[in-house]
């Protein structure tokens, strides 16, 4: 037997413009420039620059443009374009700043990627013909941390299908050290290992850098496992000439390939959009002034308008060209107000997440942050929760303590023994320092670690201590151990 059921659906659409202002509060400063600049170059009715002043007459009376019994069909009137209220200034500043306040410009460094930095270095080796291929396919195969992950093996039968040069291990092997005596230190190393080594041996051969090729050569295991007791007994060594070994490997670069400045996936520039200060002890706020560019409706469009009101001869190809001018002025005029709503929107909502931080924002102290999650500010500023994350995810703020993305200030809450919400950012930090003034002779575990954060009147769970060391990026006590 068939039912029929009839179900009705309650569901909110946005609309187009809405989406799209959405997506533009969601944009960062860099990203948000070069919106306005698409947007300029694709709407003519859409200028930069300071408008001039210039008084347009307001005249013309509410009638309908006909010719005959043909209307335009629009339901938007060409007064509205042309009166002088509905046209304002648009320069967009606010009074939290002057259009002085914040550089516009944004100078960059065109560099060269690391490969090509590699490359030019093995233009002054010689190398015959078959060694210099050899050598280029190599550079091609490090990676950005500085690494070439791959078998030897691999690498033969890859310049065989690829290239078309038919080589062997042994010639690859060799070609290999040339590479690697490229700078930075250590670079195309296959292992960590490998890539000590390489550093210690362009190192002066003092008794402490031998002793540290030693240790990496023929005991890493014991090394990185932090087993000293067991390096002293092979050695037949001190413990002051393990430190000082140590000491020489601590001051190596795992990651050669990320020293190269010119590295561009290395070098990427923050601009923050906004900035906090303190003056007089207060707390003050500002966007930053590429958030707010000056733009008006052009005038020449407008002008458009007021010409075909005063003609009286009105042809179909006239009314047509209304409407396309109608439409890019009602673009125009749409884009500059999403722009006045996305500053409002950015500067209230980063209001009202300083005003909630104010403690940290004054000392800069993370254990002064207080429990905030995106909920706690929309209710305050009265806005949805996805406009908020749009801002907290994609936004950096200049502080006195350094640049810092917004939703760094976002955490969730915890009891303490004394019932009150505290923040697990300040939890983590406490950790981190109680971590930092441990007895790297004998490092604090977690079980350890729970016992004193209990004492300090956090009740907190090992396994949650261990989440929190692991996020901190803090290796487990055997780890931390030093001698």
């Amino acid at each position: 037997m068939l039912k029929q059921q009839l179900s009705f659906k309650l569901s909110q659409k946005l609309s187009p413009q809405q989406i799209q202002l959405m997506k533009m509060i969601q944009l960062p400063t860099q990203a948000f420039e070069q919106r306005i600049s698409q947007e300029l170059e694709e709407n003519p009715a859409l200028e930069g620059g300071k408008e001039e002043s210039e008084n347009f007459d307001d005249e013309f009376s509410n009638e309908e443009f006909d010719e005959g019994n043909e209307v335009i069909e629009t339901d938007i009137n060409v007064d509205d374009y042309l009166s002088d209220d509905e046209v304002p200034s648009y320069k967009l500043s606010a009074n939290n700043y002057s259009a002085d306040d914040e550089e516009r410009q944004m100078p960059y460094a065109a560099g060269t990627s690391f490969t090509q930095y590699l490359m030019q270095q093995l233009s002054t080796y010689r190398l015959t013909e078959e060694e210099e291929e050899i050598a280029q396919f190599l550079v091609g195969s490090v990676d950005e941390s500085g690494y070439i992950r791959r078998e030897i093996q691999d690498i033969v039968d890859d310049l065989a299908f690829t290239q078309n040069v038919y080589t062997s291990e042994e010639k690859v092997e060799k070609v290999l050290k040339i590479v690697q005596d490229l700078d930075p230190a250590g670079v195309a190393a296959r292992d960590l290992q490998e890539c000590l080594l390489i550093q210690l041996e362009r190192k002066e051969q003092t008794p402490s850098v031998t002793l540290a090729i030693a240790i990496i050569d023929e005991s890493f295991d014991y090394f990185s496992k932090k087993h000293y007791k067991k390096l002293i007994q092979k050695f037949d060594i001190t413990e002051d000439q393990l430190r000082d070994a140590i000491h020489e490997i601590e001051g190596l670069n795992p990651k050669p390939g990320g020293t190269y400045s010119g590295n561009t996936r290395m070098a990427e520039h923050v601009v923050p959009d906004f900035a906090i200060k303190i003056i007089d002890g207060e707390l003050d706020l500002t966007l930053n002034g590429r958030n707010a560019p000056e733009l008006h409706v052009s005038h020449d469009y407008t002008n458009m308008l007021k010409g075909y009101k005063e003609s009286k001869d009105k042809s179909k190809a006239q009314k047509d060209a209304v409407m396309f001018i109608k439409q890019k002025l009602d673009a125009a005029k749409w884009f500059i107000d999403a722009i006045k709503q996305r500053q409002q929107t950015l500067f209230v909502t980063m209001n009202s997440i300083m005003h909630h931080q104010e403690e940290y924002f004054l000392t800069g102290d993370e254990r002064k942050l207080k429990p905030m999650i995106l909920k706690d500010i929309a209710d305050k500023i009265n806005m949805d929760v996805s406009t908020v994350s749009r801002v907290a995810n994609s936004k950096y703020v200049d502080t006195p303590y350094g640049t810092k993305l917004i939703k760094e200030f976002f955490s969730e809450s915890m009891k303490n023994d004394q019932g009150e919400d505290v923040s697990t950012k300040e939890i983590k930090k406490i950790l981190e320092i109680t971590i930092s003034e441990e007895d790297k002779r004998k490092p604090l575990t977690d079980d350890k670690l729970a016992k004193i954060l209990l004492e300090k009147g956090y009740p907190i769970a090992r396994r949650t201590i261990a989440k929190y060391r692991e996020q901190l990026d803090l290796p487990v006590a055997r780890l931390r151990k030093e001698i």
